[in-house]
């Protein structure tokens, strides 16, 4: 056997509005896990380790206190918007590494009503502080009282101003994800909207609208891991999908030279997205489906272009050639993406998985993309972490 690792279960909760269902956290990993476990065909004593994502304080140990007592190490991981991702990548290396054989990836939030802060704890230095400096640096940027909005708004700002894009190229990334969302129904929002009522919505700032922007969001997901021994002994090759390419960047100096395009995520993006793609041995023209981090619709159209799917200042033309939904070379976040789907910061990267995976196994349903045989998950947290994953089936 060989040291290739897959994904043998996922399950997830419906994403919700924070406040709208009497549960905690706990709550939320038994029903992840539970149909992880379930979707895998195995017992939770077959679980070696664990890794439990989440932003705010959410303990991995006691969240899986209700699926069960094994004494397995668990350990918790915090990791911006990527604390998903991050868990999966943690779950994929000890897998690969031949330390353990079935590991499990959960993220769960449960977060608060309103815009993201800088932050979370008492420290003065926030994740950001060096990335609110990049964005106003050299700039007539104004500082906003909520900084995610503002830093992605100012990213579509400077990509209109170099090359020519519209705010109706972002709305049309809004009013797809939505129309995407209808068909999911573990999505915190099902509802279509027009082209018009997506540019008419509220503004947040601007170019963005609210039906532009991912909310906060309650919920979980999870991911059973196994090597190939295991899938092998357990016979679980049918379901089974490969990690064929996983990596997280971080920032460089780039990241801080006073555009709000790069200090948004697009060096580090560029840089996971070509690790795990060689890693993987494909091209981005060889990718079926993307579940992409759409936390805000700018972020989506400038992640075209640091994934190779446009040149830089063309992404706009993927959106005038509709090539990025079904009848698309690709189609972008089947799910609905963070924007209509939700964004529960530490459940995020392991929904994204759980996507993919039913996804090339053919099992999602009326959003399925026909086809699909190689997907691509993106996922990113400022201050800054960007995981890119590649998947295929296992055979």
């Amino acid at each position: 056997m060989g040291n290739r690792v897959f994904v043998v279960g996922v399950g997830m909760t419906r994403f919700e509005k924070p406040g709208s269902r009497d549960w905690e956290y706990p709550d939320m990993a038994k029903e992840a896990v539970g149909k992880a476990l379930e979707d895998a065909g195995i017992p939770y004593d077959k679980v070696e380790q664990a890794y439990a994502g989440s932003m705010y304080g959410s303990m991995g140990q006691r969240a899986l206190y209700e699926t069960g007592m094994s004494g397995i190490p668990v350990m918790t991981v915090a990791n911006a918007c990527a604390t998903g991702s991050s868990a999966l990548f943690l779950a994929r290396n000890t897998v690969k590494g031949g330390l353990a054989d079935c590991v499990l990836a959960l993220g769960m939030e449960k977060m608060q009503k309103g815009s993201l802060g800088a932050g979370v704890g008492q420290s003065k230095v926030t994740i950001i502080d060096h990335h609110l400096n990049a964005m106003v640096a050299g700039r007539a940027w104004e500082m906003d009282k909520a900084p995610m909005p503002q830093m992605f708004g100012n990213a579509g700002r400077e990509h209109m101003e170099r090359y020519g894009s519209t705010p109706e190229h972002f709305a049309w990334i809004g009013w797809k994800n939505h129309q995407h969302s209808v068909n999911n129904p573990y999505a915190q929002f099902q509802q279509a909207y027009t082209l018009e009522e997506i540019q008419n919505a509220p503004m947040i700032f601007e170019p963005l609208t609210k039906l532009q922007c991912s909310p906060t969001s309650d919920g979980a997901a999870a991911a059973i891991v196994a090597s190939e021994r295991f899938v092998d002994e357990h016979d679980l090759w049918d379901q089974a999908v490969e990690i064929a390419g996983h990596h997280i960047a971080t920032d460089t100096p780039d990241s801080f030279d006073s555009s709000s395009i790069n200090a948004v995520g697009f060096g580090v993006s560029r840089r996971a997205a070509a690790r795990a793609m060689a890693e993987a041995e494909i091209t981005i023209d060889e990718v079926d489906v993307i579940e992409l981090h759409d936390c805000f619709s700018a972020n989506e159209l400038i992640t075209y272009e640091a994934l190779g799917m446009a040149g830089i200042g063309e992404a706009h033309k993927l959106i005038d050639d509709k090539a990025t939904t079904y009848g698309g070379k690709w189609v972008v976040n089947p799910s609905g993406g963070l924007i209509s789907k939700g964004h529960p910061l530490g459940a995020t990267g392991i929904a994204q998985c759980a996507e993919l995976t039913w996804q090339l196994r053919g099992q999602a349903g009326a959003r399925q993309v026909e086809g699909a045989r190689v997907a691509l998950q993106h996922n990113i947290g400022l201050g800054s972490a960007c995981a890119v994953a590649v998947y295929r089936p296992a055979r």
